[in-house]
């Protein structure tokens, strides 16, 4: 019987001595979120460490550009090296490549409130296990036909909800929430009045319309 076992231990790649482990040893093959936060936390501190450092002397220009693709009319957004679709579905002369202008938009504001959830956790040292935020909003195509004058052509009634599993008490998560809505960069920019100014230039030429 020694012998077997011997031998089986052999095919298995250990010694005859070494004790035979099953799965409590195993790595969690679903670890969660919470080692990420500690990522997270660590290069927070490291750009306050850098921003003390070297102060940031003057706001970032942040830029975005978009192309209508000859002849089908695609919407190409170049932001640094990325590349974002966006198209009309297939009823409004589209292909339906991509996502529509405002349904990106609602994607910003979920990805932004996201990203600051796990800002924050780190920050707080509120453990999370998962993290989801859904985002919603009607946008209603009669806008501005008679009748409905008064309803708004841009997305409305937007509200989002968010799906966390965490051990942290209530309490800690509401800190958290609130935290998150004090610091969200596009959800302040969605629920505050902004002034946007615009221009036309004609192509080859330095006429600005």
């Amino acid at each position: 019987m020694t012998g077997t076992t011997t031998t089986a231990a052999r095919k298995n790649g250990r010694s005859p001595e070494e004790p035979e482990h099953v799965l409590d040893t195993a790595p969690d093959p679903r670890p969660g979120l919470r080692a990420y936060l500690e990522v997270k936390r660590a290069a927070l501190l490291a750009r306050r460490q850098a921003q003390r450092t070297a102060p940031v002397t003057e706001p970032n220009r942040l830029r975005a550009r978009t192309k209508a693709e000859e002849r089908s009319g695609v919407r190409r957004i170049r932001i640094r090296h990325h590349q974002i679709l966006s198209d009309s579905p297939l009823d409004f002369a589209g292909y339906d490549l991509g996502p529509a202008s405002p349904e990106i938009q609602l994607g910003v504001l979920s990805s932004c409130l996201t990203h600051v959830f796990l800002i924050q956790a780190a920050d707080l040292r509120i453990p999370l296990d998962s993290l989801e935020v859904e985002v919603q909003a009607d946008q209603d195509p009669r806008a501005g036909e008679p009748g409905f004058e008064q309803v708004p052509i841009y997305p409305h009634n937007i509200s989002y909800t968010v799906h966390i599993t965490s051990p942290a008490a209530k309490e800690r998560i509401r800190e958290l929430h609130e935290t998150v809505e004090r610091k969200c960069p596009i959800y302040n920019l969605l629920s505050n009045p902004q002034h946007i100014t615009g221009r036309v230039v004609l192509t080859g030429s330095p006429q600005e319309i």
